[in-house]
């Protein structure tokens, strides 16, 4: 089970060691293109990881989780072998469903397989998943990278999701079946509400803000949303109620987790193209170089508790903040020049960041709703993290393009949007100064991201607090 989640959740760290491959390849993508063969794998994701725990507890849950497996390696097949950039959508799209039936099932199996004084250890194994499943993505996917082409990683992840589906089909329990509802309805309407919302965060740079497509864009996404919270709120048994968002508590703890994951993957998707443009790397020693951000999340995660019992609840998400925060304004001072050594202080600061947040926001969430509701808990952090996630990519791509697009000096042509456009469109005695725009639209894009991670961190803490007032006033 646990090698499932590394697969599903590596995949999402691991495409964006291979973005300039991708770039540079014969699809020609655009750098929207680029942007949405990162996040269609996230949104499917982040919206159906929901129902996919709902199709388990109904159909059954080893059947899923069969099934979810073999659309990934589908997917990642179609992936693989796609003429167009078209096609890549299309694998991307299936693997994120894949995923979404894969994830939450994982668990459900593990807690129906391990007797009851083992399962506080086994869902703790299962959670640190999560976080191992980026660091192997980045360091296994910049090692099937060197391979030379992008291709290569959608390749494997064929062989990888077969064999852990035999696994799966040897091993994992039959568990009993729930007559629990999978909403296809509200399902889809988040997805199209989600893809709307990214479409004209997406195409803004390039098609401009106001144009039909980013205008419309945002308007259905304003619909979409508004007639899935309608069909929520009516449903006899929603899966995701929206009305669990007038609990204070857990409404700023998932826009805290959002938040959080909205800064961490802006800063893979931008990582990945600075070391290997900016610092020359390879896709191996990019992956590997993301690595200092984790050591706090290995070596502090299990403090967290006690810190935050010491100094309480609102300042340790306000320090976490703060880390994450002022992490990524220091990694946005780092230039072509500065020392890696520099950029991986940087990377340790805005993970402390991430270790603080991520244990102290799961507890409230978990804390908010009855242990009935313990389902519900999970798969909102799992759809919190994921569309942070998205979003994070989505912005950072945008406002990355646009600054990148205002930096590059006026006498190359072709109106590039991407590195491998530039490139192609001037002399190679001219490659400094393609690079140099780059790095300072990378600069400008995780300034972005950290001015949006602060505020958001701040209105966290405030919500946090204002809720704990009115409680106690409230007694």
């Amino acid at each position: 089970m646990c090698g499932c989640v590394v697969l599903v959740v590596g995949m999402v760290a691991a495409i964006n060691l291979a973005v300039p491959m991708l770039a540079s390849s014969a699809l020609h993508p655009s750098a929207s293109a680029l942007v949405w063969i990162v996040d269609t794998y996230v949104i499917f994701f982040a919206c159906l990881v929901i129902p996919g725990g709902a199709a388990g507890d109904r159909f059954g849950r080893k059947g899923i989780l069969l099934s979810g497996l073999a659309l990934f390696a589908a997917g990642a097949l179609v992936s693989a072998v796609s003429p167009n950039v078209a096609l890549v959508l299309v694998g991307r799209a299936v693997t994120g469903v894949g995923a979404a039936a894969v994830l939450p099932n994982t668990l459900a199996v593990l807690l129906h397989a391990v007797p009851a004084e083992r399962k506080g250890a086994t869902i703790a194994t299962w959670a640190s998943m999560t976080g191992i499943g980026g660091v192997i993505g980045n360091v296994g996917g910049g090692a099937i990278l060197t391979g030379g082409s992008w291709r290569w990683l959608f390749a494997a992840a064929v062989p990888l999701s077969l064999v852990l589906a035999a696994l799966v089909a040897r091993i994992a329990p039959v568990s009993s079946r729930h007559q629990r509802p999978v909403g296809p309805l509200g399902a889809t309407l988040l997805v199209g509400a989600s893809v709307a919302l990214l479409l004209g965060i997406v195409e803004g740079p390039e098609e401009g803000w106001g144009s039909p497509v980013v205008v419309a864009g945002f308007a259905c996404a304003a619909a979409l949303f508004a007639a899935w919270t309608l069909v929520e709120v009516k449903s006899a048994h929603p899966l995701l109620d929206p009305r669990l968002f007038r609990i204070a508590g857990l409404r700023s703890a998932c826009l805290g987790m959002t938040a959080v994951f909205f800064g961490m993957f802006a800063l893979f998707y931008v990582n990945a193209s600075f070391l290997q443009y900016g610092k020359g790397f390879g896709v191996v020693e990019t992956g590997l170089g993301v690595i200092p951000l984790t050591i706090p999340i290995i070596l502090g995660g299990r403090h967290v508790g006690a810190l935050s019992r010491r100094v309480g609840l609102d300042a340790t998400i306000a320090l976490a903040f703060a880390f994450v925060g002022g992490g990524l304004l220091g990694l946005s001072t780092n230039g072509t020049h500065t020392a890696y050594a520099v950029y991986a202080i940087w990377l340790v600061v805005t993970g402390i960041g991430v270790t603080l947040a991520l244990p102290t926001l799961s507890g409230v969430i978990a804390g908010s709703l009855p242990p009935a509701q313990a389902g519900v808990a999970t798969g909102l952090q799992a759809t919190t993290r994921e569309f942070g996630s998205a979003l994070g990519v989505a912005v950072v791509g945008s406002v990355l393009t646009s600054r990148f697009a205002a930096a590059l000096p006026p006498d190359i042509g072709g109106d590039p949007h991407t590195v491998a456009q530039a490139l192609a469109a001037t002399t190679p005695d001219r490659a400094h100064d393609v690079i140099a725009a780059f790095v300072s639209g990378a600069d400008s894009a995780l300034r972005v991201i950290g001015v949006v991670v602060l505020v958001l961190g701040g209105l966290v803490v405030l919500e946090s607090r204002l809720s704990r007032q009115r409680a106690r006033g409230n007694q």
